[in-house]
């Protein structure tokens, strides 16, 4: 445990004076600022449009504070809001802080003179991550809750006490979420003896599932399950669970759903593919106990690739051989 604790303090002063998350922390600053900065502008406006579009109707409800970090702007293929932010770019975080976390120790010639001071092996790899996903979630936080202060001074609607607590939910989850990625960055780092290659190795990955994974899918499904013109309700179900399935491959849709629920309880994203009349039937928000029962299976699956890819780290790098160089 004393090992653990001395790894973590020297890994933790090395990030906050590393330029790198200098940099990573003034871009999640600037970025979820802009964001923010769209919300309350939406926000801001929505009542006072005098058309009755579904973005006006969205928020018409209880949760009138959530819509700070799901209400954005709309293009044609999607909502850019701080939820997807955060869904999109706290995987880049995750793997720039651990994908050189052990091979740049073992090139440098710095890890055998580490095991040689009263520092196990897990002590080693057991610090490094605890003072990553510190790292993150200090970043993730603050920024989560500095656009909490904005909205409140900016919107003049005070939170309540379940908007509050679904924040705090919110930031757990981003946190698990980034722990998952920070872990497959650790394992790459551990398997690749080379830093660029590590790196090389889990930004297209992050890409693919991220940015491409979405948009293949449903095709995959159409592929597989082709609905034609008059095909009937049971073939068109079919091809719909086969292609949520399918996204679901993918941690950001994962994610998403997750996220979706806590701070969007009344289902505004999918209020937006339905018709007027049929509005009235999701708007009431879902109580957050309801939320919790809703999203428990993604957060489970996520946690579980999370603790998978850091036992598959801990084995591996506890049984290779490290040699003084």
């Amino acid at each position: 445990m004393r090992g653990t604790l001395t790894v973590f303090r020297k890994e933790i002063s090395d990030y906050f004076s590393s330029k790198i998350f200098l940099i990573l922390l003034a871009l999640i600053y600037i970025a979820g600022l802009g964001f923010a900065f769209l919300s309350i502008q939406a926000i801001k406006s929505a009542p006072m449009s005098t058309d009755q579009s579904l973005l006006v109707k969205v928020f018409i409800d209880e949760m009138f504070f959530l819509k700070l970090y799901t209400v954005g702007e709309i293009k044609a293929i999607m909502t850019f809001n701080l939820v997807r932010f955060f869904g999109a770019f706290i995987p880049l975080i995750g793997i720039l802080f651990g994908f050189n976390s052990i091979n740049s120790e073992r090139n440098s010639g710095n890890m055998s003179r580490i095991l040689s001071q009263p520092i196990y092996r897990d002590s080693l790899i057991n610090g490094k991550f605890l003072a990553g996903i510190t790292t993150l979630s200090i970043m993730v936080g603050s920024i989560i809750l500095i656009i909490l202060g904005i909205g409140f001074r900016s919107i003049g609607v005070p939170p309540t006490s379940e908007e509050i607590l679904r924040i705090f939910i919110f930031i757990i989850i981003c946190i698990i979420y980034g722990a998952f990625w920070m872990s497959l960055s650790v394992l790459f780092s551990i398997l690749m003896k080379n830093v660029a290659a590590a790196i090389l190795t889990a930004i297209p990955i992050w890409l693919f599932l991220t940015f491409f994974w979405p948009f293949i899918a449903p095709q995959l499904a159409d592929q597989i399950i082709p609905v034609p013109d008059g095909a009937s309700l049971a073939t068109q179900l079919k091809n719909l669970s086969l292609s949520v399935d399918l996204l679901r491959i993918s941690p950001f849709v994962l994610f998403y759903e997750a996220t979706a629920a806590v701070v969007d309880p009344t289902l505004g994203h999918l209020a937006l593919r339905i018709t007027e009349s049929d509005f009235k039937l999701i708007a009431k928000p879902l109580s957050l106990s309801q939320s919790l029962i809703q999203i428990w299976p993604q957060l489970i699956v996520i946690v579980a690739l999370a603790i998978i890819c850091f036992a598959v780290s801990y084995i591996v790098f506890m049984k290779q051989e490290i040699r003084s160089t």
